[in-house]
């Protein structure tokens, strides 16, 4: 695998970015049609040559709910380190990521680089807003305690916020917080899980606990926020008003491209890195949405080594805003999640794919 790790998350121009991905990305592609059966018999039913590629928004995209039909990797299974899961309610089939210990390594790796970009790289005690119980084993890893584990590595002298049923320990929390009095503070939580049992129940307190060092990054999406018309200036609004926090970065990533991250920076906006890419597609016939249009969100990735999870269509809509121009400064494309598409969409553009490997 290439040494990413030597090289800086927001470091590349405009065309170096777009070469050095369409070349690892193109290699990827290449690595898992021999290693992985089932990926290879679908690019040969598209009629995939890797020589007609000249950009890599033009390498094939799985549909990221494969992942949760299919056993998809690279790797024998003697060399399967571990297995992310993602999160489902009871009943719903969950992905299965395939890891290898170097595949693991560096997405480790990368994680810590980009988002170090946005929270510096001092390590800082940390708080995490969700219960112990939820690391369990460690082969194999939900979706929340890959967030956890991953995030960690941030982390000195962590606590736990909740208890096992999911209800605020605040011994545990001002006790955590009288330790590291006037110290910057890591918080790390789930966006509805923050909200849900974090805000409210420091509103339901009787005393205002100060977090106003703290830094919180949170992620997993807003559609249960956006039932309760929760906006994202408004979680952050009350967070601020309930503990006093400044700081709040939520992220946009998924267990099927671990370490590509996607942060918000001070202005907003989610954020490419040189590691991954964005691209929106259109609903009728997948074509590249011009900036601004709203759009199915394809995700790109140079990590997934051990599976072939490089080029993904979520289940997700977006808009692409622009690039290298966002205020904040950092070069590279930023955008916006609108969350997830309605069954039906989902469906049909489920459909829409098959029907290519029908023709």
């Amino acid at each position: 695998m290439t040494e990413f790790n030597k090289l800086q998350p927001f470091s590349l121009t405009k065309t170096e970015k777009a070469d050095f991905l369409t070349r690892e990305l193109l290699s990827l592609t290449e690595k898992h049609t021999l290693s992985c059966k089932e990926y290879a018999k679908m690019l040969n039913v598209l009629g995939f040559n890797s020589r007609e590629i000249s950009h890599y928004s033009e390498i094939p995209f799985l549909p990221v709910s494969l992942f949760k039909d299919m056993e998809l990797k690279s790797i024998a299974d003697s060399d399967v380190y571990k297995i992310m899961t993602s999160s489902g309610t009871t009943g719903q089939a969950v992905s299965k990521i395939y890891l290898n210990r170097e595949t693991a390594a560096m997405q480790q790796k990368i994680l810590v680089k980009i988002v170090s970009e946005f929270t510096g790289a001092a390590r800082m005690p940390m708080l995490i807003i969700d219960s112990p119980s939820v690391i369990k084993d460690r082969a194999m890893f939900s979706a929340r305690g890959a967030g956890i584990l991953g995030f960690s590595i941030f982390g000195t002298d962590k606590a736990y916020a909740l208890d096992d049923d999911m209800r605020l320990n605040l011994n545990v929390v001002k006790a955590f917080l009288e330790k590291h009095a006037g110290k910057k503070i890591l918080l790390f939580g789930f966006t509805f899980m923050v909200w849900l049992h974090f805000y409210k129940e420091l509103v339901n307190c009787a005393e205002k606990l100060d977090l106003s060092t703290g830094v919180l990054i949170h992620g997993g999406g807003w559609k249960k926020l956006t039932d309760e018309a929760v906006q994202k200036k408004e979680f952050n609004k009350k967070l601020h008003d309930v503990c006093g926090i400044q700081s709040v970065h939520d992220y946009y990533g998924m267990v099927e491209q671990t370490g590509s991250i996607y942060m918000e920076c001070q202005k907003g906006h989610l954020h490419t890195s040189i590691f991954s890419d964005v691209i929106t597609r259109r609903f009728e016939d997948f074509s590249i949405c011009n900036f601004g249009e709203k759009g199915i969100i394809q995700v790109l990735s140079v990590l997934p080594a051990s599976y072939p999870g490089h080029s993904l269509l979520t289940e997700d809509e977006g808009i692409v805003l622009g690039e290298d121009n966002c205020p904040c400064g950092r070069p590279g494309k930023y955008f916006e999640v609108f969350g997830r598409l309605k069954n039906a969409e989902i469906r049909g553009c489920s459909d829409a794919y098959a029907d290519k490997f029908r023709n």
